[in-house]
């Protein structure tokens, strides 16, 4: 039995599907779905079923699985405890929405590793909203930045305000209302809880009328050609609102003002790190970045914005 046996398990049982939880690892639904046969061989018993209502437990695996997340967490411990007496940098994973992956997560981080003096080895991962709760209450992440996870043993605290706008071509002429118009969104357009999700259903457009694209920076550049409407965050999209390459479009529930939250376990379970960085954001620094954040970094520090929800 494996701290990588029981982490797909906890996925699993957490998230309620193998196909989550492999894009949750980083790893195939083979690899996952082997990992639990392993599990189900040693104890005798297959934990966790499928049912016509999703995954389910079976008493045994409902016994596992309380303890099974606190020896993937008495894991994480020991990791941390191991590399503190190596004089190792201290490990920060932290779980973002794929616009701050995008454009805030790579600067944020590295201004928090100078703040640090590089005592800490900081790794982003990209994560839907649903999978950041679990993967920080579980300690396979150690903080999560987007919006607020309402979860008993987590915190989740405000630190960034900002407002989602609809944005179009100049030559766009609105007609319809928005249920009518074509909307190009970024991947968080797809996570059900995310704030842009949020909106389209403030909005009442249906999902037909939704095209997904692999960034915001595809989003905004189809809607600049005269696809559609695209979703942004205003102090983001400021570039192109000044070049006017885009256009703000009006309507009902826009501008929608909301907040990025870092969220971490709580206080007495939050590593070292993690309280580090909750309190960095709160800096005039930290804001700056999240305001501005295309200052850009050193060619020498420059990491790919490539982010993989898997560490091990």
């Amino acid at each position: 039995m494996t701290l990588g046996q029981l982490s797909a398990f906890v996925l699993v049982a957490r998230l309620g599907s193998v196909t989550d939880a492999a894009r949750t690892l980083g790893v195939s639904e083979p690899a996952v779905s082997q990992a639990l046969a392993a599990l189900r061989s040693r104890h005798g018993d297959r934990l966790i079923v499928r049912t016509s209502t999703g995954m389910t437990l079976t008493p045994g695996g409902k016994r596992l699985l309380p303890i099974a997340s606190q020896m993937v967490a008495l894991g994480a411990d020991a990791d941390a405890a191991v590399r503190e007496a190596t004089g190792a940098a201290e490990e920060l994973r932290v779980v973002v929405t794929s616009t701050i992956a995008e454009f805030v997560a790579n600067p944020l981080l590295e201004a928090f590793g100078m703040r640090s003096g590089n005592r800490v080895d900081c790794s982003a991962g990209l994560a839907k909203t649903s999978e950041m709760a679990v993967l920080v209450a579980n300690r396979l992440a150690d903080a999560a930045l987007g919006p607020k996870l309402d979860e008993p043993e987590l915190e989740s605290e405000p630190i960034f305000r900002y407002s989602l706008v609809a944005v179009a071509s100049p030559e766009f002429v609105p007609s319809g209302g928005p249920p009518a118009w074509p909307w190009l969104v970024d991947p968080s357009g797809a996570d059900a809880d995310s704030d842009s999700a949020r909106l389209l259903r403030l909005l009442g457009v249906p999902d037909e009328h939704v095209r997904v694209y692999s960034n915001q920076t595809a989003a905004w550049s189809a809607a600049a050609r005269g696809a559609g409407v695209s979703i942004a965050l205003e102090h983001l999209v400021a570039p192109q609102l000044r070049r006017r390459e885009l256009v703000r479009v009006p309507t009902a529930r826009t501008p929608l003002a909301l907040y990025w939250h870092v969220t971490t376990p709580a206080r007495d379970r939050c590593s070292p790190a993690a309280a580090s960085l909750r309190y960095f954001l709160g800096t005039p620094g930290a804001m700056q970045v999240m305001r501005s954040p295309g200052g850009g970094v050193p060619p020498s520090r420059f990491r790919p914005p490539v982010y993989v929800t898997i560490w091990s």
